[in-house]
């Protein structure tokens, strides 16, 4: 789980409710309008239903779900079983990574072919092929809660423009000012929320964890290409700390 997602959007929820329940005297409900909502939340769904497939739209709620639970593996753990397969694979071929317990799928992915005899141009060719196809895939995600991010305050101009019309159209009924002013003041709030306390933060931490994937992907991309070459474990290391940073790659060669 990442717990800085979590904190963040519940420190965030938190910190806003309270300053309302401060604002209103302990009287939530004045920031409740059902109009509101339909028209900020309901209108950003179907125009985002207007501009993406179910399919795409469906996934990108699943891919969402990575911004909370997923944890992108550490690169000094790819690095430590990168060495493991290799050294393994010098001493006993590549049938002897048939066994070998990978607990990454792409890497898995990769020795499989491996094992199966591939070319190494083959090998190269279908696991770039399904880097960029995966980067693309969590890209097109990631713009969906984009513009999810960008709908949300339009459709809250929308609201605060329809209820403006309806308080200039009932200015000689003092009831209706009131609700048409709610409409056009929470429309704005709800739009300005879903914005930039939701959608944003998630497409951008989602874009964090795409970018954390692809150089994963192509870290073990290197490390198979490496090891199909017979080249030392060692040799081996040495070229994937280059994905370290540089207090890491200055701390593991001073603990060294």
């Amino acid at each position: 789980m990442d717990l800085a997602t979590v904190i963040g959007l519940v420190a965030t929820i938190g910190m806003m409710v309270w300053a309302m329940y401060l604002a209103a005297a302990g009287n939530l409900v004045m920031f409740y309008d059902f109009v509101s909502i339909v028209i900020v939340f309901g209108g950003t769904i179907t125009v985002v239903i207007m501009k993406f497939t179910f399919g795409q739209l469906g996934g990108s709620f699943k891919a969402a779900g990575k911004a909370f639970m997923f944890k992108s593996e550490a690169p000094e753990e790819l690095i430590e079983k990168a060495v493991q397969l290799a050294d393994s694979a010098r001493k006993g071929g590549f049938l002897a990574l048939e066994e070998a317990e990978i607990p990454n799928p792409f890497m898995q992915k990769g020795i499989n072919m491996l094992v199966d005899g591939h070319d190494a141009d083959v090998v190269r060719g279908t696991l770039e092929k399904d880097i960029d196809l995966t980067y693309n895939r969590h890209g097109l995600y990631i713009s969906i809660f984009k513009n999810m991010g960008d709908l949300g305050p339009a459709m809250g101009m929308i609201g605060t423009l329809v209820g403006l019309v309806a308080m200039l159209a009932n200015m000689s009924d003092p009831k209706a000012i009131g609700p048409a002013m709610a409409v056009a003041l929470l429309t704005t709030l709800y739009g300005a929320i879903l914005a930039n306390c939701l959608c944003i933060p998630l497409a951008d931490k989602m874009a964090i964890r795409n970018e954390e994937e692809k150089i994963n992907n192509q870290l073990i991309l290197d490390a198979i290409m490496g090891i199909q070459d017979g080249q030392n474990p060692k040799v081996i290391e040495g070229v994937l700390r280059n994905y370290l940073m540089a207090a890491k790659r200055e701390a593991k060669a001073e603990a060294e």
